[in-house]
């Protein structure tokens, strides 16, 4: 089975349980207030499963069947056996640190939830972007332009976003986007000779 399938079969398993269980749901997001307070600690990892619609759901998950299936191609051709925990290990490390930015920020508002797989997602689109940044991505199925100019944009936005105090968690996207980028430099450095010889191919005409 493919590990993106896995990914989103646990999502959508995970999120509609939670629905159909208020209790649950309440002890699964991201509170920054009650991690710092009473050490609930899973919850950097349980609010990375849930999400608060199936708008949402569906929308993440979307995302996640396009970009997974790019990046777990990309790891199996570079990692071979390892790709399966290469690519767990990006996913789920990328929902702890692109939430460790908004524990820190909201770490004494005990109002503040948030719930999703936003982070991890950004992580699996960028790194898939750095892989093959000329791969064209869609605005509303429209506006098509080359990943990498669709990344500056992203970046920006969200960089933007999260300055604002909104009830969406823009730091989660900006932070898992460099997060996706940080690892697959390090776990395999030669993705960043990958990224700029295809950059340097790219013809505006």
């Amino acid at each position: 089975m493919k590990i993106t399938y896995l990914l989103i079969g646990i999502n959508i398993i995970l999120s509609i349980y939670a629905w159909s269980n208020p209790a649950v749901f309440s002890k699964w997001t991201m509170n920054p207030y009650l991690i710092r307070t009473k050490n609930q600690y899973y919850r950097f990892i349980t609010s990375g499963f849930i999400h608060g619609s199936y708008m949402h759901l569906f929308f993440n998950m979307l995302t996640l069947y396009f970009f997974g299936e790019r990046i777990e191609h990309n790891f199996t051709f570079i990692f071979e056996k390892m790709a399966p925990i290469m690519y767990l290990a990006l996913y789920v490390s990328a929902i702890i640190v692109s939430d460790l930015p908004t524990f820190f920020k909201r770490r004494n508002d005990s109002y503040y939830n948030s719930v999703g797989a936003s982070g991890a997602i950004s992580a699996v689109v960028f790194a898939s972007i750095l892989f093959m940044p000329l791969n064209k991505l869609c605005l509303y199925a429209i506006i098509c332009i080359p990943g990498f100019i669709f990344g500056i944009l992203y970046l920006i936005y969200s960089y933007y976003e999260a300055r604002r105090d909104s009830q969406i968690n823009h730091d989660a996207h900006l932070y898992g986007a460099l997060f996706g980028i940080i690892f697959c430099i390090i776990v395999y450095p030669h993705s960043i000779s990958i990224f700029i010889e295809q950059i340097r191919a790219w013809r505006f005409f």
